[in-house]
């Protein structure tokens, strides 16, 4: 789904930063033609969520057939566009573009051979396709004239044909003039070797120099040593202009059998481009459906009230590295660890602490690819159940970006940043900042930091921020509309095992490594006395830490809870649609098979076979159907009308 005039686009340093390219590169991968891979390089978020969720429909529609072995018929197809474009304006193809062009318009037959074998659980598909016309008739034509070296055939024409026989005859009898030659005892004695050798076109005898005088013909050229001397006789150079001569016939009768051809092409153009254009995007959906399925996706469910809700959601290009990386030791490949994450559900902001690599940046990444990946139509790689709404923008400022060009440090350099995203953003915006007050003084950081909070609150925006600095910690428990988050890490293992837990925050764990690490015990009491002097207030912290962690908990579970009825419904609502479709098409039915009348053709399927009516009893709901050499009474539901 591409960016359309009336929409604003993406912010491009934003897309930059979430390597939003390497998604797009991922799906472009799975497209069958280059009409496919071109839409995929070209994707850009969309923000009208009616048409998000269409796309993604289509997709999901697509996985289906998949599974069910129904692959879409791409095989032969190109991006003939502009050689139709061409054809249309007069300009005569050469053999091989008219081959492309064929086998581009058998794909045309093929899908309109494959809609049909669609069922009803591929309605949006069938509506796709419906308007991809069946141009083989032309296809059949090309294939006629010319095989699949891009040779024209000599059944291409009668011309071509007869001109073709006589240059065979012709070539006959220069085969056998040499032949003739050959035999010549007195020539065999001037030759430096036995045989013939054809130059060009020509047929030249290697005449040894000094005999050249005995030879009447026409030097066409001479060895290296100089030596020998190449030369047509006379009586094959008459031959050779008789040749000549044909074979400017010939390529006459070829170049007016491609100008129809061509003109032939030029005859479907309009339809043909447009069902190109049909064929791309469902290419672009079948690349969509096979990422989507190769990576265990899900679509998402698309919102307009800024609820965020990723389950089990994974980093899609880490993914795909952990997935190729290989591994000398013979160990299994490395599993992106799953994350959940909510936002616009009962906060707005997200407050992330916890140690240096313990994820908080890949969370961000994630989170923002996923929604960019949501608002292109692709299912993205969380669980089922998993909520994204539209957003205008997504803006990020991420890790350290030292700008040269301006002589700016690297906070100079954040503030600059966040300068232009407090630009672009308002309350339909997602928000993302690594690392929010680092790079100066603690104190003034974290005043910093508290301000920039309060004004993304203040415009209703949601954002999800990372931070080191202790004192951001608590400006959750003083907004409710803002949380805390923690990545988790391994006391034991000194790691960090790159868990989200929300309504948590990151606990200091430098005391502990260096506890870990054997520093004095000495030194280690005393940074515990700091650290107690400087924290008055850390009971009262942990005591609000549990109480949020429980209410935590609770929200999940009513979350939990509230999407199952959702997704209850929503089943219900489908089937209910789709038995009230079955009846409006079984009424219809029924409507025209009492509309029937003499002589009509209708499939019988107690007889798998087509017959003509003889007369409707619609009160009955009887029709008389002649069949072969007798006539049957069956009930209206065995008689489908057949059209002429």
């Amino acid at each position: 789904m591409l960016a359309t005039k009336n929409q604003p686009k993406m912010d491009s340093h934003t897309l930059d930063l979430l390597e939003f390219d390497k998604v797009r590169d991922l799906l472009a991968g799975y497209a069958a033609s280059s009409l496919g891979r071109d839409l995929a390089k070209q994707l850009e978020p969309g923000t009208i969520a009616e048409k998000i969720r269409g796309e993604l429909a289509l997709v999901s529609e697509m996985v289906e057939a998949l599974i069910d072995g129904q692959a879409p018929p791409f095989s032969g197809l190109h991006d003939v566009r502009l050689l139709v474009r061409r054809a249309a304006i007069g300009t005569a193809l050469t053999a091989e573009q008219l081959l492309e062009v064929g086998e581009t318009l058998n794909v045309t037959g093929a899908m309109y051979r494959y809609r049909a074998k669609l069922n009803e659980r591929h309605g949006g598909l069938i509506d796709l396709l419906t308007a991809v016309e069946d141009h083989g008739a032309v296809a059949k034509t090309i294939s006629g004239c010319i095989d699949g070296r891009a040779h024209v055939l000599d059944m291409a024409s009668r011309e071509l044909g007869v001109v073709r026989q006589k240059l065979f005859e012709l070539e006959e009898k220069v085969k056998a003039e040499v032949r003739r030659l050959l035999r010549d005892p007195e020539l065999r004695k001037i030759l430096s070797y036995p045989n013939a050798t054809v130059n060009g076109d020509h047929y030249v005898l290697p005449v040894a120099v000094n005999h050249r005088h005995k030879v009447e013909g026409i030097i066409h050229r001479v060895s290296g040593t100089g030596e020998t001397v190449f030369v047509e006789p006379a009586s094959i150079a008459r031959l050779s202009a008789e040749r000549i001569t044909l074979k400017a016939e010939e390529d006459r009768e070829v170049k007016r059998i491609l100008r129809r051809l061509s003109q032939e092409v030029g005859r479907v153009s309009k339809p043909l481009c447009y069902s190109l254009e049909i064929l791309a995007k469902l290419d672009l959906i079948t690349a969509k459906a096979r990422y989507s399925r190769d990576f265990s996706m899900f679509a998402p469910l698309i919102n307009d009230d800024g609820k965020l809700w990723l389950r089990n959601a994974r980093h899609p290009v880490l993914e795909n590295i952990f997935r190729n990386e290989s591994r000398p030791d013979g160990t299994p490949p490395r599993k992106v660890v799953p994350l959940d994450l909510r936002l616009g559900l009962g906060f707005n902001l997200l407050i992330i602490t916890g140690p240096n690599t313990g994820g908080k940046t890949v969370t961000l990444k994630t989170t923002g690819l996923l929604c960019l990946m949501a608002q292109c139509g692709m299912h993205v790689p969380a669980g089922e159940g998993s909520t994204v709404p539209i957003f205008r923008q997504i803006l990020s400022d991420i890790g350290d970006e030292q700008s040269l060009e301006q002589s700016l440090s690297t906070f100079s350099s954040h503030i600059s940043r966040i300068a232009k995203v407090f630009e672009l953003a308002d309350d339909r915006s997602l928000i993302l900042l690594d690392e929010l007050g680092a790079g100066t003084d603690p104190v003034e950081g974290a005043a910093l930091g508290r301000a920039i909070l309060d004004q993304l609150d203040s415009i209703s925006a949601r954002a999800i921020v990372t931070t080191h600095l202790g004192d951001l910690k608590t400006y959750a428990f003083n907004n409710e509309r803002a949380e805390n988050g923690a990545v988790e890490f391994d006391d034991e293992t000194l790691r960090p095992t790159y868990k989200l837990h929300i309504g948590q925050y990151g606990m200091s764990n430098a005391l502990k490594i260096a506890r870990r690490l054997k520093l004095p015990k000495e030194l280690l009491k005393r940074a515990h006395r700091y650290l107690k002097r400087r924290k008055g207030k850390t009971g009262e912290l942990a005591r609000l830490q549990e109480l949020r962690a429980e209410a935590e908990k609770a929200k999940l579970d009513a979350l939990a809870a509230q999407h199952e009825a959702d997704q209850q419904k929503a089943e219900y609502e489908r089937k209910a649609t789709a038995l009230e479709r079955e009846q409006q098409e079984a009424e219809a039915l029924n409507a025209q098979r009492e509309r029937l009348k003499a002589n009509d053709r209708v499939h019988v399927s107690r007889f798998d076979a087509v017959g003509k009516v003889v007369r409707v009893d619609a009160k009955k709901q009887i029709i008389t159907v002649t069949l072969g050499l007798g006539q049957w009474e069956v009930p209206f539901a065995e008689v489908t009308p057949v059209a002429d």
